[in-house]
């Protein structure tokens, strides 16, 4: 398994972000979507999420594939993303047909970011235009750190971000995570600039310090947040040509990925959740070995991915944390 050739979602062929964000604002969100829908499903383990549309990516459900998958900030109004997407799709004939009539199918999910300093005292709702934004600069090379959804993003001890890896696996198949880190969680060791994920770090994409000489396992960390400040939310893809259920256990297994990365995670103050995504390109060759391979490989990029997020964050006036290379200098 090795880094694809540009350590993002994007190495998955067909597959592209648009972020947009308001500095003003200090929020965001970021799209992800293709020339042609793709397979979708979404696994919950954090006890306060925000959803639109996950409903119906249960693999009993009648629409089997999505047109785009939002991540935004901004709590439940953030879902107004969605919307943005869903018209600018429509606007170009895309959806699910019904008559004469297009339905895009855009689910999406959000993380709290409205006490992080921004201006919020909006009289419409942004996030209508920013989604709309995002879909209109899609590109295969997106920004990361304190980009889209994870432009106004906090974790526990320093700034959050957004953040993507991808791997290439024997087979031929590509993996690869796109998340927006705003954990109640830390993504570093203690106090020093050690990240958890350090042990599945591909070269030194997040500074290649390894990992933490050592840490107290008895620790008892403390809620840095209050109740319904957090969340993570992440998508992994694939080009396996997977069903919707092969999607569902494909966003379970990434589970573990945000758990090697973010301490503690899945608490029930975040809303931490992972979408899944299979573009079909490349079929299974052994889909008993294909799919451990490939459930391994999304831990595995999550985990890098939610590193690189934070890693990546930018310091800016009237942050109420630190950036990591701003508190750690040196790294």
């Amino acid at each position: 398994m090795r880094p694809g050739p540009r350590n993002l979602i994007t190495d998955i062929p067909g597959l592209r972000v648009g972020n947009a964000h308001d500095a003003r604002l200090r929020s965001g969100c970021t799209v992800l979507a293709a020339d042609r829908p793709f397979t979708a499903a979404v696994h919950v383990m954090g006890g306060a999420p925000g959803t639109r549309e996950t409903d119906l990516l249960a693999p009993e459900r009648l629409v089997q594939q999505v047109d785009a998958l939002v991540l935004s900030g901004g709590s439940a109004l953030g879902l107004d993303a969605c919307s943005g997407v869903a018209d600018g799709l429509r606007a170009m004939g895309r959806g699910f047909a019904v008559g004469d009539q297009r339905v895009p199918i855009v689910p999406g999910a959000i993380l709290f970011d409205l006490l992080n300093g921004g201006d919020k005292s909006w009289t419409r709702n942004p996030y209508h235009a920013l989604g709309r934004a995002a879909l209109d600069v899609l590109t295969d090379s997106p920004a990361l750190g304190s980009a889209g959804a994870g432009h106004g993003a906090l974790t526990g001890n320093l700034k959050g971000g957004l953040g993507s890896a991808s791997a290439i696996l024997s087979s031929g198949h590509t993996v690869g995570a796109l998340v927006a880190v705003n954990a109640l969680g830390s993504a570093t060791v203690g106090d020093g600039p050690h990240f958890w994920a350090a042990p599945w770090e591909m070269g030194d994409e997040f500074g290649g310090l390894g990992p933490a000489p050592a840490h107290d396992p008895g620790h008892e960390p403390p809620p840095m947040k209050r109740m319904g400040e957090a969340t993570t939310i992440a998508i992994v893809a694939t080009d396996a040509a997977l069903s919707q259920a092969e999607c569902l256990r494909l966003a379970t297994a990434a589970q573990d990925g945000m758990a090697r990365a973010l301490v503690p995670s899945h608490t029930p103050l975040d809303g931490d959740l992972v979408f899944a995504a299979s573009t079909g390109a490349r079929p299974l060759t052994d889909p008993v070995a294909d799919a451990f391979a490939l459930g391994h490989a999304a831990a595995c990029c999550l985990a890098r991915a939610i590193a690189r997020a934070v890693f990546l964050a930018e310091p800016m006036e009237g942050d109420r944390q630190s950036a990591y290379r701003q508190r750690f200098t040196t790294a």
